[in-house]
């Protein structure tokens, strides 16, 4: 059994992708600007994932997973866990995607175990839970990242529903209603009555947009970018209301965000790489051309004051950590000068996806490149691997949290 081995993963052309962040991981043209969204590395059923052995034979990431030893996981994730329990992925956001939330891990084995009672194919549009597990994320920015993140504190929201005149009318409901019975109020407000409070917003910032008066630290920026994408004869997208009503962030190179059950956000434009439980149950809140279940949304958000706690690792020698809450993963980066050597002990199924440079994977008895166009590799659990740095290189590796795996 290798211990070591490339890996190769699965391309999402999603329409909000960008052009040439993920071509370039891949090394691979991209002259029509197709949209290259995310590169996924994982079990997930719609991660097709390949491992490519050095006899240059390829098996099917999760199909090794279902048929190898328990060891090439590590114990404690096979027993927990009984397969990956990570989906690791690269995201180029070009266009902004759509609010949302996910369930916690409790509340998604019950919704799950209904709608397959009921009967909703897995595969059905009007499906809301695609499988039964939480989905806790955590994302890296590659360079400026703008999202939303949870919503404001009370003083900065009431001074935002008190500054911006078509939302004046906002501040009552949020002074009587709290959090919860404003979001509830805008999910459930009227489409008659959302155009009639945004189209008055729209007219007067899109036109400040388009002199170029807004600048991406604004609300109103983001505001008019998504009144131009999904506004159409007059009807406006609620999600919109929800730019002045989130945290607005903006995350430079290497800085990280972590959002957890219930949390609602959205990625507004950058690049980022991010890991989270593997899962795809997302409820989403708006600035989408998907379906948009108010009920099964208003049951999961969570309606309180979040304020935002930016992630810049914690240092072990030239390793980064992004500590985090959730069992089900940890991820760490590295960067090497060139020349530079670290020795890596794996303690679980651990991959690695480099995104700058050129760097050697070895152990004992196996060596494998990661460069432009291979960038990805999978090392078993209990392995000792001497990572080299053909050129100064930055690369992540996607783990579960050593001391949740009873280390």
């Amino acid at each position: 059994m290798e211990l070591i081995a490339q890996l190769t993963g699965v391309i999402k052309h999603y329409d909000w992708g960008g052009y040439s962040f993920i071509p370039g991981l891949l090394n691979v043209p991209n002259e029509k600007k197709i949209p290259f969204a995310e590169y996924w590395l994982g079990v997930h059923p719609l991660a097709e994932c390949e491992l490519v052995m050095s006899d240059g034979s390829v098996r099917l990431l999760k199909d090794y997973f279902s048929t190898s030893s328990p060891t090439a996981m590590g114990a404690y994730v096979s027993r927990r866990f009984g397969t990956m329990p990570y989906l690791l992925k690269a995201l180029d956001v070009r266009e902004m995607l759509s609010i949302q939330v996910h369930p916690s891990k409790t509340d998604v084995a019950k919704d799950f175990a209904e709608e397959t009672e009921q009967g909703v194919p897995i595969d059905s549009p009007s499906r809301n839970y695609k499988d039964d597990n939480h989905k806790p994320e955590l994302m890296v920015a590659m360079g400026d990242f703008w999202l939303l993140h949870g919503f404001k504190p009370e003083d900065e929201l009431r001074k935002t529903l008190q500054q911006i005149p078509e939302l004046n009318f906002l501040l009552q409901v949020f002074n009587q209603s709290g959090y919860k019975g404003l979001y509830k109020t805008i999910m459930e407000m009227p489409q008659e009555k959302v155009n009639a409070s945004l189209q008055p917003l729209s007219k007067r910032i899109i036109l400040l947009f388009q002199e170029g008066k807004l600048d991406q630290a604004q609300a109103h920026y983001w505001a008019a970018k998504a009144f131009l994408r999904f506004s159409d004869a007059g009807t406006f997208d609620r999600g919109i209301f929800s730019m002045y009503l989130f945290n607005l962030l903006k995350l430079q190179k290497g800085e990280a965000v972590f959002q957890d059950s219930g949390v609602p956000h959205a990625y507004l434009q950058g690049q980022n790489v991010e890991i989270m439980a593997s899962s795809d149950n997302v409820l989403r809140g708006g600035l989408t051309n998907k379906p948009v279940n108010v009920p099964e949304l208003l049951k999961h958000v969570l309606c309180e004051a979040t304020r935002p706690e930016i992630l810049r690792g914690k240092n072990n020698g030239n390793e980064l950590v992004y500590e985090t809450p959730a069992p089900d993963f940890e991820l760490s980066s590295f960067k090497l000068n060139k020349g530079a050597r670290e020795k890596i002990t794996t303690t679980t199924a651990e991959v690695f996806l480099l995104v700058e440079g050129e760097i050697n994977i070895a152990d004992k008895s196996n060596s494998i490149i990661l460069k432009k166009g291979c960038p990805s590799a999978l090392a078993l659990a209990g392995n000792e691997l001497q990572v080299t740095a053909n050129e100064s290189a930055w690369f992540f590796k996607a783990s579960v949290p050593n001391h949740k795996a009873g280390k």
